[in-house]
């Protein structure tokens, strides 16, 4: 059987959620009411049967080497394999590589020593739940040189402007990737390559001076390769905003957005906490939230997430906002269109009102 080692790159990932990323990468972001960004290629990639996975981080990764840890939750804390985190370690004199080609080429090692065939490389923005086994299937069916994993949208919204989209023939082969604002084949920022043909890539990359592995070494080489387009079609997101953070949290509502995500037969694995069962207190109101555990609810929620840890006060009227991890809203306080970041604190009687399309931000670890 072909196996497949991960890569989960975000070296050229900018950290564009404003206070959220003040201390913290974006693929440490919080999301979904008790997961990471990063949770989700993780997680993807355990549900495909990928055994090991390396994670090129470059800057603000404290919080991220927190989270995921020796890979435990993943199932990825094993002698053969497992999960790596590969932080900057540039000790090669000699090396004359640049960019996100730093990270391929300091890290040859991790990819010559995995027992794979396939590369299987991934950012963290593209929220999905995806089966990788079969992205392999049509790779070798097609007799591609990489296959790049896309998804045609049904409407395009501010987050796609800055991704990259596709341009492919009846074949589903790729004939250009550009920024065309009315495509609507994005591409999701994850490609598949055979082991040997990623090495010749690299050192041809560096060769010529290159500094972006996928943009200079795949996509500038597009008419002298075989790259096949496979159209991934469940539910997707794309988080590279506040804006777009706060609005594809809140699809999470919809319970069909919510279970076309969260499959039980390929769930999203995070970092285990044991901590008790939400608490209701008698006067609570709730409708329509996402409440993770260990939460004491005391007021009125509605349309909104709850991370774990969250006490809504006596009073307080809580409404389209994502509260996270262990934050107090104290008796009387009023939120609306916010996103309060873990350990805050907003004391008795305070009202934040934010609005839909731009809610009110507040960093973590701040009493207001």
């Amino acid at each position: 059987m072909d196996r497949i080692a991960g890569i989960i790159n975000l070296d050229h990932e900018q950290d564009l959620l404003d206070e959220l990323t003040y201390f913290r990468c974006g693929a440490a972001v919080p999301f979904g009411g008790r997961y990471r960004m990063i949770d989700f290629a993780i997680s993807n990639m355990a549900n495909s049967r990928i055994e090991s996975i390396a994670v090129f981080a470059r800057r603000k990764y404290r919080s991220l080497m927190d989270h995921l840890e020796q890979g435990k939750a993943w199932d990825l804390d094993r002698r053969s394999g497992g999960l790596f985190i590969l932080p900057p370690d540039w000790n090669d004199p000699t090396d004359i590589s640049r960019g996100d080609l730093q990270h391929f080429h300091n890290n040859m090692d991790f990819i010559n020593r995995a027992r794979a065939d396939y590369i299987l490389v991934s950012g963290s923005q593209n929220i999905c739940n995806i089966n990788f086994q079969d992205v392999l299937e049509e790779h070798k069916a097609t007799n591609a040189d990489v296959t790049v994993i896309y998804k045609d949208v049904d409407e395009l919204y501010p987050e796609h402007r800055l991704a990259h989209k596709l341009s492919i023939d009846e074949q589903n082969r790729v004939l250009d990737i550009h920024n065309d604002q009315k495509n609507t084949k994005v591409y999701m920022d994850m490609y598949l390559v055979e082991k040997n043909y990623m090495n010749e890539l690299i050192e041809a990359s560096i060769a010529h001076g290159h500094s972006h592995f996928f943009l200079e070494g795949i996509k500038g080489r597009l008419q002298e390769m075989n790259v096949h387009a496979y159209e991934y079609k469940g539910t997707h997101a794309l988080v590279n905003s506040i804006e777009s953070y706060f609005r594809n949290s809140r699809k999470l509502l919809d319970r069909e957005e919510h279970d076309g995500l969260f499959k039980e037969d390929s769930p999203i694995l995070t970092k285990v906490k044991n901590e008790a069962p939400a608490k209701y207190l008698q006067d609570s109101d709730v409708k329509n939230t996402l409440v993770a555990n260990g939460c004491l609810i005391h007021g009125h929620v509605e349309d909104s997430i709850l991370f774990r840890g969250v006490k809504i006060g006596k009073g307080a009227v809580v409404k389209n906002s994502i509260i996270m991890q262990r934050c107090e809203v104290e008796d009387n306080a009023v939120l609306e269109n916010v996103i309060i970041d873990k350990d805050c604190k907003i004391t008795g009687g305070r009202t934040f009102i934010g609005a839909p399309e731009k809610p009110y931000v507040l960093a973590k670890r701040k009493s207001m």
